[in-house]
């Protein structure tokens, strides 16, 4: 049936409506398309063209050469020698199980080590290079390179590493580096972008650790092309690093191979400055380290052996070790009493053995006393009870003073690792620390170094410079960066009366040279090289009433770590003052018997700059000197200066 004429043209009409309607869509969709490409294609081209490219280009870094660090003399003493290493790349060796036992057949591998390198290659892209055995021979090297046909995947290469040429001499002074751990990287605030490269090295104590920025240097980087899965295609441009700062420290490396020898495997410690510029010649701790052992990682056996040895060879005892200064500390105490006007040298003081304070007994090293004392004689003699008097006159504060303006109870700033600030107590540190009120017989204790105070070998070495000089001589690690010198540690007048430092060096100069003398036995005969000193022992025990009734038991009869410490301080020339010396040989007993020979030594081997000849000694010591010349000298190792041995 044909439709009436009026629903043929409605029907039209919303067809047509519709048509309308889907083209106007269709157009709107169009249009908005044609937008959005032009936005895309044309106004954000440049932006696009930016990322592709970034996805394209990656920058890779490159490690600085690290700085190398030189003696006062340029002998090298931390260099960068060329290191062979063999890697693997597993996309390459295709059964890498059997790529590395072919090795293991051509070079000697360690099978820890193959079963973490193998577990290092799971966890790493496939293309990237796996570290299979560093610090390779040459010969293991070539052996590898003739082998290469067999060796899919390996592939030899050469880096630089770290060597100490002069080994254990200088292991507490300048460190260590080894690779970056996450520890590492916790305690750096914004940590460099190169030490989130694998195994990228930094200095770990010492002054590796202390002036590492320096020593690192700056990165270089490369530009480089690789594909979708970050595989490198090729390289495009390259920008090498600034390499790190070369450092030049005060230290002479032939004296200090001597005093590393001269304290052998005593658990000791030896400082020597020069007192016109402040520089740090020789820091010796003693026993030692090979510090080469922890470039690439120190065995468990060789770490628990140091770790596990009493005499704890991995602390630094020149900076780290505090002990209390005994009697190297009553010129402290002394020059404290000076200048307060409290006492005059001609003053004497009787000591019949013992001096009562406060209704306690203090007792003198010498249990029959000394008779009267004037300073001099009660220095020369050391006589505790002298200072035990002066101590009650002039107060704890004023001794403490006195300390601080001598360089004792002061973290000094030179750049290795813990540095020690020790101790010099007032009143209100007792109050605040151990929650007890100061008494008399705590200042009585600490008038000859005994009881809370505490210094290391270094203070005791600057406060011995001080006295030679007058002057507040500071203690200088780094002669110069990169051939700038660095500022002297000279030092300014110490603003203390002439006079006073006068009769403090003659008490000194009696000490080793009059015949009464604590250290006469340990005496210098040149007359040019005559020395000025002070012995010192300091208890790490309470000695009982009843120990002292039946008579104090002798050190030798004691356990090791029982015995008291040894030291002794000492600047020369008397005359003109050009070192100063201080020696601490951990539970050795008396100062004048193991630490002031020691010392005496030291000062020679500095005075002469090389062995002094035997005239300077005691002629009844020659003999015996001789001998030990011969074995210092077969003790003293060559220096690996190319360190090839290490390569």
């Amino acid at each position: 049936m044909k439709r009436p004429r009026v629903d043929t043209e409605a029907s039209h009409r919303l067809i047509s409506r519709r048509a309308a309607l889907l083209g106007g869509v269709q157009l709107a969709f169009v249009g908005a398309l044609g937008v959005r490409m032009q936005y895309l294609q044309v106004d954000q081209a440049d932006q696009f063209r930016l990322l592709a490219e970034e996805n394209r280009i990656n920058i890779r870094l490159i490690p600085p050469e690290r700085g190398e660090v030189f003696d006062r003399n340029g002998m090298p003493l931390a260099r960068n020698v060329p290191s062979y290493r063999i890697v693997i790349v597993q996309e390459d060796a295709g059964d890498v199980d059997a790529v590395l036992d072919r090795l293991s057949k051509v070079i000697a591998l360690d099978p820890e080590e193959l079963e973490r390198v193998k577990t290092e290659i799971k966890r790493s892209p496939p293309f990237l290079p796996v570290t299979v055995a560093e610090e390779v021979t040459w010969d293991d090297l070539s052996r590898v390179s003739v082998n290469a046909p067999a060796l899919p995947g390996i592939t030899p290469e050469v880096g630089l590493s770290r060597v100490y040429p002069r080994g254990s001499d200088f292991a507490h002074v300048l460190g260590y580096v080894g690779p970056v751990s996450d520890y590492d990287l916790e305690r750096i605030e914004d940590p460099d972008q190169l030490l989130r490269i694998p195994r990228f090295q930094i200095g770990k104590v010492g002054v590796e650790s202390k002036i590492e920025e320096r020593l690192r240097g700056k990165a270089g980087a490369r530009r480089v092309e690789v594909n979708a899965s970050g595989r490198i295609m090729r390289e495009l441009d390259r920008r090498e690093g600034i390499p790190g700062s070369d450092i030049q420290l005060t230290v002479n490396a032939e004296l200090q191979s001597y005093v590393q020898a001269r304290l052998s495997e005593e658990s000791a410690s030896a400082v020597v400055i020069d007192v016109d510029s402040g520089d740090l010649v020789a820091m010796s701790s003693s026993p030692t380290y090979d510090p080469n052992l922890f470039v690439r990682g120190i065995s468990s056996r060789d770490y628990n052996a140091l770790t596990g040895n009493k005499y704890r060879p991995l602390a630094s005892k020149t900076v780290q070790g505090t002990y209390p200064p005994g009697s190297t500390f009553k010129m402290i105490t002394a020059m404290a009493a000076l200048e307060e006007g409290l006492i005059g040298p001609d003053e004497t003081v009787y000591c019949p053995g013992h001096l009562e304070v406060a209704g306690r007994r203090f007792h003198c090293w010498k249990r029959a006393g000394h008779g009267w004392v004037d300073l001099q004689n009660s220095l020369k003699q050391s006589c505790d009870v002298y200072y035990y008097d002066l101590a009650v006159k002039v107060g704890i504060e004023k001794i403490t003073a006195m300390a601080n303006r001598f360089g004792l109870g002061m973290r000094h700033d030179v750049p290795m690792s813990a540095v020690a600030r020790g101790l010099t107590p007032t009143m209100a540190w007792k109050s605040q620390v151990h929650g007890a009120s100061w008494v008399v017989g705590d200042t009585v204790n600490a008038s000859i170094g005994q009881g809370f105070m505490l210094a290391s070998p270094l203070q005791l070495c600057v406060m011995t410079a001080r006295l030679a000089t007058g002057r507040s001589v500071s203690p200088r690690l780094v002669k110069s960066v990169d051939g700038v010198e660095q500022p002297s540690g000279r030092g300014t007048d110490l603003g203390m009366n002439e006079n006073n430092l006068r009769k403090m060096r003659r008490a000194m100069y009696a000490v080793v040279n009059d015949r009464r003398g604590t250290a006469y036995g340990s005496r210098i005969i040149e007359d040019a090289m005559r020395m000025a000193g002070k012995t010192g022992t300091s208890q790490v025990r309470n000695i009982t009433a009843a120990e002292r009734a039946r008579g104090v038991t002798r050190n030798e009869d004691l356990p090791w770590e029982r015995r008291d410490h040894a030291l002794f301080v000492n600047f020369a020339p008397y005359d003109n003052p050009k070192y100063a010396i201080a020696v601490v040989v951990e539970h050795g007993g008396g100062g004048s018997k193991a630490a002031a020979p020691i010392a005496r030594d030291i000062t020679l081997q500095a005075l002469y700059d090389g062995e002094p000849p035997l005239d300077a000694y005691p002629t009844k010591d020659r003999g015996r000197i001789r001998e030990q010349q011969r074995a210092l000298r077969e003790m003293r190792p060559v220096a690996n200066i190319a360190g090839s041995d290490q390569a």
